[in-house]
């Protein structure tokens, strides 16, 4: 579906229920919740020009590529659902925010222009060029129970995890009796590829297309919540070092392991980390959005980044330009989630969205990158 059709079928109906004020709860990264319990609250979110890992250089607004030509109405639902939890510079301006949801792209541009500062995010040396990579929500089908065909297990965290650290790796976990049997019981749903669950296991989240033990069916997603502590090990990398050549992901990784069967849980277990989830149930709305991020608010697909949030904090509104084989990128975007390998001041993971085209897109995405923190200028005396 095109990115301008999609927006006039849901992005007006999402801006209406923000505005409402309907809330959805933060990430929960050491505990695993059931869909019944609410997580824990995230603590304030805090606003501030001083950064351990950047420096802010104000510039004018010309200096921003292509400001003039995003069409900023869908950089919006970003910034509303971003006023659900937003930090402490930004929320005085939500009124306003929420205000203008619906107002014409020339109206927004000027306010923004009005009410925010650009500022250059530079290194502490200087260096303004950085790295985008992208990253997305895949979709699978699944089932409630085991079967011939679905038998690659997704687990809710086991009840030791916060006591036992660093938890069994990937390989006791598939191998040991004991590992095994603190996780008896926990399975949230099985799929029908370890590659997929791999895929899950290093995006953090995705939906499930789940068959239940009745045959009924429904979509689910699947959160993170939980890991055993053990370092991050990229099979693409393992694979190379075996003088394999698969510069596709996942479509080279699988064709590898469908012609080498009797080799794939040495693929997998050369990634010694393992994610466990939490199962969340969808209503319509949430089902047009993206997983929530770090700061706690949903996700929007083209809008919404991870930051190294020593260098950006949540909720910052952010002008991204980047140029490569995989997109031409000006745009609006919110800084709103983290990731462990997303570290340095002018690093960004771009939320491509839902399902296989938003793969495809992630998948390829690695190239040069500039950013532009937009701040709140200060209270005119």
């Amino acid at each position: 579906m095109k990115k301008g059709l999609l927006w006039r079928l849901v992005g007006p109906a999402m801006v209406v229920a923000l505005m409402a004020g309907c809330s959805f709860g933060p990430r929960t990264p050491d505990v695993a919740v059931t869909p019944s319990v609410t997580p824990p609250p995230l603590p304030p979110l805090t606003g501030s020009l001083a950064h351990p890992k950047s420096r802010w250089v104000p510039v004018a607004w010309t200096d921003l590529p292509g400001f003039g030509d995003d069409p900023l109405h869908e950089g919006w639902v970003a910034l509303v659902s971003n006023c659900t939890r937003p930090n402490a510079a930004i929320a005085p301006l939500c009124q306003d925010v929420r205000r203008l949801a619906i107002a014409d792209a020339p109206t927004q541009r000027q306010w923004i222009t009005e009410r925010l500062q650009p500022y250059r995010i530079e290194s502490l040396s200087g260096q303004s060029d950085g790295q985008l990579t992208s990253y997305y929500e895949p979709v699978y089908d699944a089932a409630r129970r085991p079967s011939a065909q679905f038998s690659v297990p997704l687990y809710r965290a086991p009840g030791d995890i916060a006591i036992r650290k660093p938890w069994y790796t990937r390989q006791q976990i598939e191998t040991l009796p004991e590992a095994q049997a603190a996780l008896r019981g926990r399975e949230i749903a099985w799929l029908a590829d370890p590659i997929d669950a791999m895929m899950l296991h290093i995006q953090g989240t995705g939906r499930l297309r789940l068959t239940e033990a009745d045959g009924s069916q429904r979509v689910v997603r699947v959160a993170f919540a939980a890991t055993n502590d053990q370092p991050y090990k990229s099979i693409q990398q393992w694979l190379t070092n075996q003088g394999v050549r698969a510069g596709k992901w996942p479509d080279d990784t699988k064709d590898w392991a469908a012609q080498n069967p009797q080799r794939v849980p040495q693929l997998l277990w050369s990634n010694p980390r393992y994610v466990f989830f939490r199962e969340e149930e969808m209503s319509e709305l949430e089902a047009s959005a993206g997983p929530r991020g770090a700061q706690g608010v949903p996700l929007t697909a083209g809008r919404s980044i991870a930051v190294d949030r020593d260098s950006i904090p949540y909720g910052t509104p952010v002008w991204l330009a980047s140029s490569g084989p995989a997109a031409q990128l000006q745009k609006l975007v919110v800084a709103q989630d983290t990731g462990k390998a997303i570290t340095g001041a002018v690093r960004a993971d771009y939320f491509a969205g839902t399902g296989p085209e938003a793969g495809r897109l992630a998948a390829g995405m690695n190239q040069p990158l500039r950013l532009w923190a937009l701040w709140p200028k200060a209270p005119a005396p």
